[in-house]
């Protein structure tokens, strides 16, 4: 089996895993999914300060379903999405309910990596805390994989150089994903695999591995 850490495809590819994320909406609680594995939380892009005590009230409700394995994706965005102070507290609280219910965060992170080491420090979270979507620098991934962040890789490795570089440059555990994209993940496996030069049964069972080191296998 591969295991796509990150999709928004609700697609179900035979031989894979997938996690599907869901951004929390009121309409989201009506239809939320009840057995295959999911993430939910709220997006950095719609979250908004007005209504976060409404939603997180939404969320400690949904996010104790057995099916939902990660709490996001949330984060914080420079680009898009209310101030950055508002973008903060909506995470802090999104991370005090992760801590609470012990389940890892998938974060969206856009030109805010300094605030996002910041918060991680501030509060000390126990629960695992996974950058999506990862496409910079090696220098960059080893200043996350040093604070604790773990990386999750999607399309960027069959695009660049620089992210391919990044990724084999990384031993601490990191997971595969497609995101938005409709790639299918083996593709991502087989490059991935390459990079690593090793074979792909060994690159399903490191990321199956560092899974259940997440404590969710």
């Amino acid at each position: 089996m591969f295991l796509d850490i990150h999709t928004h495809q609700t697609k179900q590819r035979q031989g894979v895993v997938a996690i599907q994320s869901i951004s929390l909406t009121e309409s989201t609680f009506l239809a939320m999914p009840k057995t295959k594995p999911i993430s939910i939380g709220i997006h950095p892009w719609y979250g908004k300060l007005e209504e976060l005590e409404k939603n997180m009230k939404y969320l400690n409700v949904l996010a104790r379903q057995e099916n939902v394995k990660m709490i996001g994706e949330c984060g914080l965005d420079k680009l898009k999405g209310e101030p950055m102070k508002h973008q903060l507290q909506i995470l802090e609280a999104q991370i005090v309910l992760a801590e609470e219910l012990q389940k890892p965060l998938i974060l969206h992170c856009v030109k805010a990596f300094d605030e996002m080491i910041a918060v991680k420090k501030r509060l000390q979270p126990t629960i695992p805390m996974i950058i999506h979507g990862f496409n910079k620098k090696l220098e960059m991934a080893q200043q996350l994989v040093n604070q604790g962040f773990y990386l999750s890789f999607g399309t960027a490795v069959l695009q660049s150089e620089a992210v391919a570089s990044a990724l084999e440059n990384i031993d601490t555990a990191f997971f595969l994903e497609t995101d938005e994209a409709e790639v299918d993940v083996k593709e991502i496996y087989t490059k991935v695999a390459e990079i690593k030069k090793i074979s792909l049964d060994e690159l399903k069972d490191f990321i199956f591995a560092n899974w259940k080191k997440l404590g969710l296998l």
